[in-house]
């Protein structure tokens, strides 16, 4: 839970190298590292949660519709009007919702949901040094973005490896502002790097080899600006 401190007015930089994108009672969201901030101390959220806030935030004053929810954040499934109130109690539950006499997250019955309070929008330009993560897949390179990056045959995952031997979903790298790791997802084939069979979170260094199932691909890493060179590896 969230310790109340007196509100400050809008801020532009709460930490070196934070893009805000809004502020709202004690909280900072910051949708590009995909972090939520209370009183500067982070707020757990999965991943369904903290795209709901996402999307809330950005569309605020307006009502969501559940089915524009749905079609947002289950892009490829189906999923009933439960899981969407499953994910948006969680929510609640992180943003304290119930201490205050205006909610964040607004409830618009038989329509869908919108975001209650007022918010301080205060973006500002993207750090020069922020770090760009990206894996080489043969002759392509796949850009990393912030959070889970799923890695398997399925088509709709963030690195589609088509090949016998590669799980659905096989692998996912979960990229934050520090690091990126990578885990395996329970694959029948396994997943290594530097020929380590990965059976916990690793975090990943610049140039190593994940083999994924019978796939070897390439983890990049540089600050932005810097050399985006392809590693000349034979795999």
């Amino acid at each position: 839970m969230c310790l109340m401190h007196p509100r400050a007015g809008p801020i532009r930089h709460h930490r070196e190298g934070t893009t805000v994108v809004a502020r709202f009672g004690r909280f900072v969201l910051d949708s590009e590292r995909r972090q939520l901030l209370c009183d500067g101390t982070d707020v757990h959220l999965t991943p369904k949660a903290f795209d709901l806030l996402t999307v809330l935030v950005g569309e605020a004053p307006r009502i969501v519709p559940k089915s524009e929810l749905h079609r947002r954040l289950w892009p490829d499934a189906f999923v009933t009007d439960a899981t969407l109130v499953g994910v948006v109690k969680e929510l609640r539950r992180a943003l304290d919702d119930d201490r205050g006499e205006v909610p964040f997250v607004r409830t618009a019955r038989r329509v869908g949901y919108g975001f209650g309070r007022s918010i301080d929008r205060a973006p500002t330009p993207a750090d020069p040094r922020r770090v760009a993560r990206w894996v080489i897949v043969a002759t392509r390179k796949v850009e990393l973005a912030d959070g889970e990056n799923v890695i398997g045959r399925h088509a709709a995952v963030a690195v589609n490896l088509d090949a016998a031997g590669v799980s659905r979903r096989h692998a996912r790298i979960v990229v934050s502002a520090a690091e990126a790791r990578l885990e395996d997802l329970g694959s029948k084939n396994g997943t290594l790097v530097r020929d380590q069979r990965v059976r916990s979170p690793l975090v990943l260094r610049d140039g190593d080899p994940i083999q994924i199932g019978p796939v070897t691909i390439v983890y990049r890493e540089a600050a932005a600006g810097g050399s985006t060179e392809t590693l000349n590896l034979r795999l």
